[in-house]
């Protein structure tokens, strides 16, 4: 009968049990999201939202728990999942940091490859180059920070002797030390980050300002701007506008570590501004990670019947590359 159930084998139970997995659709969102935290970019971003969601959701749980102490139905004003989440954010925070231990080789190919390939002005191309050797400030304090704040290196460094490199010498260590301080280490290597970002607020300006040249240059066309110029142009005020709220969030934030007091009596504010940018970078990396669709086979296009008109003369695009070969943002680095 066209009804009657296969019958129940071996086989059959295992597709049913082992093979389960045959009843699930393909899911794009699930390859995507692969694609995207198979990059080192995209699970950093993806640790900065958890942590800045769980830096958020701890005073929360600490508030609470002191209004139901209060209410009698808590014997103490703790929470004990706010010490946990707490703890869960810090290692994060130090994973994050050991996973930028190798941040110099990125930005030593950038920096070559800017000279080669230089940017659409003069201006744009002086700030690039002084975000990389802003980088280049940033990421070796930032590594000596992480080291001694594990105790893996000593506070003090021994400066080696004269006759150190000189082969088939015996050398005696030197008694001359840097001495480190974990406090100036971050302190310098933030400011050298803060330097970055209002570099990259100026990059930002400028781009905005070959973006809108290029739209009045297609607007002065005879035919105008086709569709696909004009989504190009919103792809690129898109991507600066996001890139814009990136970098306005992680301000305060370079702004407070820089000092020594801070600007912010109560941390909150940075975990906002944390959470707002790791939220707009997690984003625009999910957006750049999307699989573009095909192109029409000619197949698809409708024939086109001669005609007297004269086509507009070819506009040279300026910003060939101003959204995709721009600064790369920190958190890229």
């Amino acid at each position: 009968m066209a009804g009657q159930s296969k019958p129940l084998t071996l086989a059959r139970i295992e597709d049913l049990t082992l093979g389960a997995f045959a009843f699930l659709p393909a899911s794009e969102t699930l390859d995507h999201l692969v694609r995207f935290l198979s990059t080192w970019s995209g699970s950093d971003k993806l640790f900065m939202v958890i942590q800045y969601t769980l830096k958020l959701i701890v005073p929360f749980l600490q508030w609470r728990a002191r209004l139901q102490h209060g209410a009698g139905l808590r014997k103490a004003p703790v929470s004990p999942s706010a010490g946990k989440l707490a703890k869960f954010a810090g290692i994060i925070s130090d994973a994050r940091m050991l996973f930028r231990i190798w941040g110099l080789l990125p930005i030593f190919q950038w920096m070559i490859s800017l000279e080669r390939n230089p940017s659409p002005t003069r201006k744009l191309r002086t700030i690039e180059r002084l975000q990389g050797w802003s980088m280049l400030g940033y990421y070796p304090l930032e590594h000596l920070y992480y080291l001694l704040s594990h105790s893996i290196i000593s506070d003090k460094l021994p400066l080696p002797s004269a006759t150190a490199f000189v082969p088939f010498i015996r050398t005696r260590p030197s008694d001359k030390h840097i001495p480190l301080d974990l406090g100036t280490l971050g302190t310098w290597s933030t400011r050298f980050w803060a330097a970055y970002v209002v570099l990259q607020l100026a990059h930002l300006r400028e781009d905005s300002k070959l973006v809108q040249l290029r739209e009045r240059s297609l607007g002065k066309t005879k035919t105008g701007a086709t569709p696909a110029e004009k989504e190009e142009i919103r792809q690129r005020k898109k991507a600066i506008t996001n890139e814009l709220i990136v970098n306005l969030a992680y301000l305060p934030q370079t702004i407070h570590w820089s000092t020594e007091k801070g600007i912010f009596e109560n941390e909150i504010w940075l975990d906002i501004c944390g959470f707002i940018a790791g939220i707009a970078s997690w984003k625009s990396g999910w957006e750049a990670t999307a699989l573009k669709p095909a192109p029409p086979s000619l197949a698809d296009v409708p024939p086109v019947e001669p005609t007297g008109e004269k086509l507009a003369p070819h506009v040279e695009d300026v910003l060939k590359d101003v959204v995709e070969a721009q600064a790369p943002a920190l958190d890229e680095l």
